[in-house]
């Protein structure tokens, strides 16, 4: 199998881009031309300049590179079963019914007069959009504190979707108290808030989590600590705000590696994200202690849908002239989301 993907991607040459996250299986990753969180890779996709950008992660990055992408070229999913719990949780009509609500409480008007709508990276391109077309935009882990202060300039208010924990911990680390952080529950009348927590609220944020991050737990990292004395905590800011709390450092998938890779040899870490990455790490760094923060290993089961089988299959299709599992946005679609996708790659 590696030597059939190997002699595809060598046939296929500049014209096609292998792009691969951090939490995907080391059998497929090993082939990807560039290795990033998703705010990379979609700086990556929009930069390429080739017919074809396959992409080994989930729905929504491809849904973004395809926003991205020039005209003419081509975004491969190679498993069209490769989505994304956290987006599946924030559906375009329960948010648009939301806002409406918003609205005629007299919170916002529907072009964001009020409230600037911001959505994390995993959400769909509907829910991107959404956001493009009210003056919002979209953010990753990696620029999230950029993204609150643009936000923020524009209004005083803020709608996060659809990661609870990102948005807490980044409106918690800009000063905003866990009393002005409300949560909407889609599922409950008005949020399942009332119209004064609504107006003190300066964020809002959706009922979503990430179904890897959110089983750390605080104490998974008063365990490892006690087992493990001088050992550094690290974790993904998906994580719930009582971890972030006890941690040592929180940062996006980039910023845990560059903390690990510059770390002194000998140097100990407890990392709370993705298993795929964490023992990838402990490999490229055999001179440091690297461990899972919980024993029983977070695996993001949705990355590892994509298998060799699948990325093999897609690239020796492309030399034949074929394009399987094309991730095309509509056109309407497009143009909002093109317009936060654009502005997230402004803000640092």
């Amino acid at each position: 199998m590696d030597s059939r993907i190997a002699a595809a991607k060598a046939e296929l040459g500049s014209e096609c881009v292998v792009l691969g996250h951090h939490y995907q299986r080391d059998e497929v990753v090993r082939f990807a031309d560039y290795r990033g969180d998703s705010y990379r890779l979609s700086q990556i996709a929009a930069q390429h300049k080739g017919s074809y950008i396959v992409f080994c992660g989930v729905h929504f990055m491809a849904e973004s590179a395809d926003i991205l992408a020039r005209p003419g070229q081509s975004v491969i999913l190679p498993d069209l079963n490769a989505g994304c719990s956290m987006a599946d949780m924030a559906e375009i009509s329960q948010v648009e019914d939301a806002w409406e609500q918003f609205v005629n409480l007299g919170l916002t008007d529907d072009a964001g007069h009020g409230i600037t709508p911001l959505t994390y990276m995993n959400s769909t391109a509907a829910i991107k959009a959404f956001c493009g077309e009210r003056g919002g935009l979209v953010c990753t882990s990696s620029n999230a504190k950029g993204a609150f202060e643009w936000a923020f300039r524009r209004n005083q208010k803020l709608f996060f979707l659809p990661d609870q924990h990102l948005g807490r911990n980044t409106g918690f680390a800009r000063g905003i108290p866990l009393d002005e952080m409300v949560v909407w529950d889609p599922y409950l009348l008005q949020g399942g808030l009332t119209v004064e927590r609504l107006r003190k609220a300066k964020v809002i944020l959706w009922k979503g989590h990430c179904s890897v991050h959110q089983r750390f737990l605080p104490e998974h990292v008063d365990k490892v600590r006690t087992n493990h004395p001088g050992i550094q905590v690290i974790v993904h800011p998906e994580c719930r705000w009582e971890v972030c709390q006890k941690a040592d450092d929180i940062g996006s998938t980039d910023h845990l590696i560059k903390v690990v890779q510059q770390a002194p040899a000998g140097s100990s870490f407890a990392i709370g994200t993705e298993i795929h990455l964490i023992n990838r790490l402990a490999r490229e760094n055999p001179d440091k202690h690297v461990m899972t923060l919980d024993d029983s290993g977070c695996l993001c089961t949705t990355m590892f849908r994509i298998s060799p089988q699948h990325l093999c299959w897609a690239l020796e299709n492309l030399v034949d002239g074929n394009i399987v599992n094309p991730i095309r946005v509509k056109d309407n679609v497009k143009k909002w989301a093109r317009v936060a996708l654009d502005k997230m790659l402004e803000v640092q």
